[in-house]
């Protein structure tokens, strides 16, 4: 078995972003129906709650998908929940048969965040915390190279070296797990050179989403940008999506491109496409943070 080694930066890192007290945000989900909106914002309102959002969206007014998002106001909210949640339950479980999930929008995502020796995206998403652009807390850095230790440490994350080396990487996984469980609500891979097994999915039980250039499949494996070059590609740019079982199939996030033409080396190129992932991913983690994105089995709805 691999020797797993781990350096840690004992100073936790807050977030730096002013979030909103007293607000929640609802998203709720399930089979359209008449009434659904009034039902949902009755309960608010009963509940002493003003809203400060509301975004909907059906993808067929007769027996379609209902999606909803709302962003409310409620005094003493944190001791107003228990009793809030059981009244939505009532009506959008209950009575509508509709999934939801309520969150305290003062309360940021607690993120983990894996990288190998790249470290445009790590960087960005670090340098985007420590100014409070994402609401979140980094709660920690693998990677299974120590190239980015001190960059990390830097910002006052704690940094964690998990080396995967091999065929068999389920001892560096075990102890990904470890760290992470408990202690994370998202997981994001900065161009973690490493497939994960299905496993690792199951058992990390947060959502994990990924980063990489837009050439898939087209171009698989190392070089892809001198394979681009080499095709006169017209286009470059970037995917971010929850990661599944199926790789890079899970359902996707954000997507950008960028034009690129004859005169361009494929360093060039490569440059650029980094400057579109850093975008993609940072815009990507951000509305899953804010409580943007629901997943729709293969899709996402993005409010």
């Amino acid at each position: 078995m691999e020797q797993i080694m781990t350096l840690v930066e004992p100073r936790p890192a807050a977030t730096s972003a002013k979030l909103p007290s007293d607000e929640g945000v609802l998203l709720v989900e399930g089979e359209d129906q008449p009434g659904l909106i009034q039902a949902i914002t009755t309960v608010l309102h009963e509940s002493g709650a003003n809203i400060v959002s509301l975004d909907q969206y059906s993808d067929n007014p007769e027996g379609g998908h209902f999606f909803q998002r709302t962003v409310f106001h409620l005094p003493d909210f944190t001791a107003a929940r228990e009793d809030l949640e059981a009244k939505l339950d009532k009506v959008i479980s209950d009575d509508f048969g509709l999934t939801w999930r309520l969150n305290d929008r003062s309360v940021p995502k607690r993120v983990a965040i894996l990288a190998s020796t790249s470290d445009h995206c790590l960087l960005d998403l670090l340098w985007r915390h420590r100014r409070g652009e994402i609401p979140m807390t980094v709660s920690m850095v693998i990677s299974n190279h120590t190239n980015v230790a001190n960059d990390v440490r830097s910002f006052g994350i704690p940094f964690f070296h998990v080396p995967s080396q091999g065929a068999d990487k389920s001892a560096a996984e075990a102890e990904i797990v470890r760290l992470l469980r408990g202690n994370v609500d998202l997981v994001v891979l900065a161009r973690y050179m490493q497939i994960l097994s299905p496993s690792f999915l199951e058992n990390v039980e947060v959502p994990v989403i990924n980063i990489h250039h837009s050439f898939l499949p087209a171009f698989i494996g190392a070089g892809p940008y001198k394979k681009a070059k080499e095709r006169g590609v017209k286009l470059i740019g970037a995917t971010a999506h929850y990661v599944t079982e199926d790789l890079d199939e899970g359902p996707i996030i954000e997507q950008d491109v960028a034009r690129v033409d004859h005169s361009m080396t494929a360093a060039d190129m490569q440059r650029k496409g980094a400057n579109v992932e850093r975008a993609v991913l940072s815009r990507a983690v951000t509305w899953h943070c804010e409580d943007r994105v629901i997943r729709h089995g293969r899709e996402t709805v993005i409010f």
